[in-house]
């Protein structure tokens, strides 16, 4: 009788899920009702303000694969993996591989320039944690700018990631949409098994 299939272990947490996709839908909504200044606008800005530190945090103490340590790497590796990708050679990484945590690190620095600056235009109009901070007295129409612009690079930079997600999967035949819903992929099996509290062993170099 055959044995019955081994579940895939889980690479994302659940912390990590609830913060991904809360994130998108709180920074669309934010970039929907951008007119709504004091309504919708800056309640969803804040809950991704509170995203965003939340992943700060987690990418320090939380488990293996949301670690920082676990998956930044240098510019030229980076480069290697898309040069790679685009000749549908690169490897398959079972945490984020380089190119994916580029753009992560990007979009996180991003959504902190347009919170922030968001933050110093609420303090200029006489609301918000910064109102009586030095901030209320920059130039109003430069933070607007930068807000603006961060916010539509923010944009472009998540159809990009979209995209990228595709390709990869496309790439390495999985569905990588799904591994952020379930938490679950499929293990590196051409690398020796973990310690005995690691489940999986992921490829990150």
């Amino acid at each position: 009788m055959n044995a019955p299939a081994k579940k895939p272990p889980v690479v994302w947490d659940p912390l990590l899920r609830t913060f991904h996709w809360s994130l998108a839908f709180f920074f669309f909504l934010a970039y929907l009702f951008e007119s709504d200044k004091l309504g919708m606008h800056s309640h969803a800005g804040y809950t991704v303000t509170l995203l965003v530190l939340f992943r700060l945090v987690w990418g320090f103490i939380g488990p293996r694969h949301a670690l920082f340590t676990d998956f930044v790497t240098p510019p030229g590796q980076v480069y290697t993996y898309l040069r790679q990708l685009f000749y549908r050679t690169a490897k398959r990484h079972v945490g984020h591989n380089p190119v994916g945590a580029a753009m992560i690190l990007t979009l996180l620095v991003s959504l902190l320039i347009t919170a922030f600056t968001g933050m110093c235009l609420f303090a200029m109009e006489g609301s918000g944690p910064l109102v009586n901070t030095l901030v209320a007295s920059w130039p109003g129409h430069v933070v607007e700018d930068i807000h603006e612009f961060s916010s539509n690079f923010t944009l472009v930079l998540i159809i990009v990631h979209v995209v990228g997600v595709l390709l990869t999967g496309l790439v390495h035949k999985e569905n990588l949409i799904k591994a952020m819903i379930t938490g679950e992929k499929q293990p590196d099996l051409d690398f020796p098994a973990n310690r005995p509290d690691e489940p999986y062993h992921g490829q990150n170099t």
